[in-house]
């Protein structure tokens, strides 16, 4: 735990010194110093901060949660059952490129412009991460490994459940953490339309008022959010695959 404070104590500092030194160099309103932003605590630290903050977090974690329910089973259950795969590879090539943020006017005009069309949006993009993530990472599962464990008396689900889901956690952490940084960039945008909360309208709006300090106060929180998501995922990972880590 000490060991990872320090490494982020470090990178604080290091990121801290290139801001400073960007801001003294281009020397604009635009652009505070670090000093200048967490010197006041009324911007970090307050009721508006913190509800933004709130929201936000809720929007990400609720649209992790459904895309990994809702692909990490249909992505196993493609990688291992090839009729299925290979009647939904056509589909799934098709859509898997078009980037999901085009949705956003069509979603907020069915959905309306609340938390149900953005979520839904990012549902989306973390779906598709997972679903290939997972399809290809129950595809390399070694067949020897599926015939020990059939040779025993395993049935279908048994086999999903002792060999095809443990050996594609690793891979579906890892999308995971890759998609986090995708849902936040995604939510961002989808906060600055139409909307009065969240840290992407709080950034927006700031930026709007010229409010730089308070502008970039949110910036600072929308990162601090994705590293907890990332941290938490971390955590995840160590406890539902401790053997990964011991291989590393």
């Amino acid at each position: 735990m000490w060991r990872k404070l320090l490494e982020y104590g470090i990178a604080i500092v290091i990121l801290g010194l290139l801001w400073e030194v960007a801001a003294l160099v281009l020397h604009t309103p635009a652009l505070p110093g670090p000093f200048e932003v967490v010197s006041q605590p009324a911007i970090l630290f307050n009721a508006a901060m913190g509800r933004h903050f709130a929201i936000s977090l809720w929007r990400v974690a609720a649209s992790l949660a459904f895309g990994v329910a809702l692909g990490l089973p249909l992505g196993l259950l493609l990688g291992r059952e090839r009729v299925l795969d290979r009647l939904s590879a056509p589909l799934i090539f098709i859509t898997y490129p078009i980037p999901k943020i085009v949705f956003l006017p069509i979603l907020m005009i069915v959905l309306g412009l609340g938390n149900l069309s953005k979520i839904t949006l990012i549902t989306i993009i973390v779906f598709f991460q997972i679903l290939v993530t997972a399809r290809d990472a129950a595809r390399a599962v070694p067949e020897e490994s599926v015939f020990s464990i059939r040779s025993l008396g395993a049935g279908k689900w048994q086999t999903y459940r002792h060999i095809i889901f443990p050996a594609s956690l690793p891979s579906v952490f890892t999308a995971l953490r890759i998609s986090t940084g995708t849902a936040i960039a995604v939510l961002f945008l989808a906060e600055s339309f139409a909307t009065e909360d969240g840290l992407g309208y709080l950034i927006l709006n700031a930026w709007s008022s010229l409010n730089y300090s308070q502008m970039f106060a949110a910036i600072l929180a929308l990162g601090l959010m994705g590293v907890l998501i990332y941290e938490l995922l971390e955590l995840a990972e160590r406890k539902m695959c401790p053997w990964a880590e011991v291989e590393q």
